[in-house]
């Protein structure tokens, strides 16, 4: 049997579950069901199949570390390459990618299993099996798609028509209702789950004479792409060329070798808020709650308190998303058009639909207390072992003071260790460095003072992460 390549997709950013999912901490970041992230959840169902290579993951550049924090948090011995977007260029590129890199890396074709890392799969046995299934197809030369067996008529997929045995007769987009309920009682209708398996021989063949103008840039950039580590960096200016399409209207969709594999895997892709609510347990009158909630009278709802205390009186069928620094508040019906929300958030420029008000950072994350015309309060947490780069600031100073743990910082020519209730002085334009020696989290407060204040005013000079200005 031909080596079986997981691949995991982790690109997107989960735009309908905002304000939680956020471009640079999309949801497959974040734990939604269970004590795992999504990624976490992806990689780990990856580990319990048998006979699999470690598995490719591929990510944003701007996702890199926080998936690789992820992944090492899990402890595992194995040594997961990490292929690099520049850029995001929809399923097909990536997939293109992940068989062009398979070409780099092993000596025999495979078969590509790939999987987007934001969904949820909660039978592992049936999952286990499908993946066989498919994989044998995969074998006989067929491009498999899963199916997964639907069990409402729902108009947020797209489905697929099985014919006679595996043969996909089409692939149809996102119903209207009467549609899905017809899909739903015929009996050969599936849900497209974006999940696949090719034998890497097969798919090149296929993309080269269905979507070539994906396949030349994809080689070149894998053919031009720099190794980092674990990461390898796809050639930005090849991946710039490439149009952007997913796989099924690339290739699936064209091609005459496409297959199903129905299974029901207690599946979803969690993309929306009421989606949560569906698959998640709920208590008596029909609620599912997160943090600290408090409720009278309130009956269906998804209620989720990320930062503060969230008290409801009389709600129905309403979700209620609180973070530290935006809340959502709409019908649960209506939990498709938070992406409009979002839409509005970039057109006016506004932060909120990219970052919260803690950020992570691969030594840690700050969190931003205040912010005003020329000064911003931050508090630092710094992981142990861990510096962060030699830098400095054309526009702003900075004012530290350490509240939990030892810094040694470098300011100039000088460098000096900092004790918990002390503190220093960064002038504006000198060099300097923080770092952890210690065994437990460096935490400070940082005052920057200056007449510009934006996270682009660094110059490095040097950085174990390999980050530049």
């Amino acid at each position: 049997m031909t080596l079986i390549q997981p691949v995991i997709l982790a690109g997107g950013t989960g735009s309908r579950l905002w304000p939680l999912s956020r471009e640079l901490y999309p949801k497959q970041l974040l734990r939604l069901v269970g004590d795992h992230s999504l990624l976490q959840e992806t990689f780990l169902r990856v580990q319990r199949l048998s006979s699999v290579a470690p598995p490719i993951l591929i990510v944003g550049e701007e996702h890199r570390f926080i998936a690789k924090s992820q992944i090492d948090a899990l402890h595992s011995p194995e040594n997961t390459p990490i292929l690099l977007e520049p850029t995001g260029r929809n399923t097909a590129p990536a997939i293109a990618a992940a068989v062009f890199y398979c070409q780099k890396i092993h000596a025999e074709p495979v078969i590509l299993l790939v999987l987007p890392a934001d969904h949820l799969v909660r039978n592992g046995e049936a999952f286990a099996l499908a993946v066989s299934q498919a994989a044998t197809l995969a074998e006989a030369g067929r491009l498999v798609t899963f199916g997964m067996q639907p069990s409402c008529p729902e108009t947020g997929y797209g489905y697929i028509q099985q014919g006679k045995g595996n043969a996909v007769t089409s692939f149809v987009e996102k119903p209207d209702l009467a549609t899905a309920k017809r899909y739903l009682a015929s009996g050969d209708y599936f849900w497209n789950s974006g999940m696949f398996a090719f034998h890497s021989d097969t798919l090149l063949h296929e993309m080269a004479e269905h979507c070539p103008s994906i396949c030349a840039p994809m080689k070149q950039a894998v053919d031009k792409g720099v190794s980092d580590g674990i990461f390898f960096r796809l050639d930005a200016t090849s991946m710039a060329t490439c149009p952007s399409d997913s796989i099924d209207y690339a290739l699936l969709e064209k091609s005459k070798k496409v297959a199903v594999v129905p299974a029901d895997l207690g599946w979803s892709d969690i993309g929306s808020w009421q989606a949560l609510w569906d698959v998640t347990d709920k208590d008596e009158t029909g609620n599912v709650t997160s943090g600290d909630v408090i409720l009278e009278d309130v009956n269906n709802c998804l209620i989720r308190a990320e930062h503060s205390l969230v008290a409801a009186i009389g709600l129905e069928d309403t979700m209620v998303i609180e973070t530290a620094d935006a809340v959502l508040v709409a019908p649960m019906s209506r939990a498709q058009d938070v992406k409009k929300v979002v839409d509005r958030l970039k057109r006016e420029n506004r932060e909120h639909y990219k970052v919260h008000q803690t950020v992570f950072r691969p030594w840690g994350s700050y969190t931003i207390l205040e912010e005003q015309e020329k000064f911003k309060i931050k508090r630092i947490t710094v992981l142990p072992s861990v510096k962060l780069s030699l830098q400095m600031h054309h526009h702003r100073s900075e004012h530290w003071v350490v509240v939990k743990g030892t810094a040694r910082v470098t300011c100039g020519d000088k460098v000096f260790l900092v004790m918990e209730n002390q503190s220093t002085y960064i002038p504006c334009g000198e060099r300097h460095r923080l770092e952890n020696p210690g065994v437990i989290p460096l935490e400070l407060i940082e005052v920057q003072n200056g007449s510009y204040l934006g996270e682009d005013d660094i110059v490095r000079f040097d950085d174990d992460f390999g980050r530049q200005s």
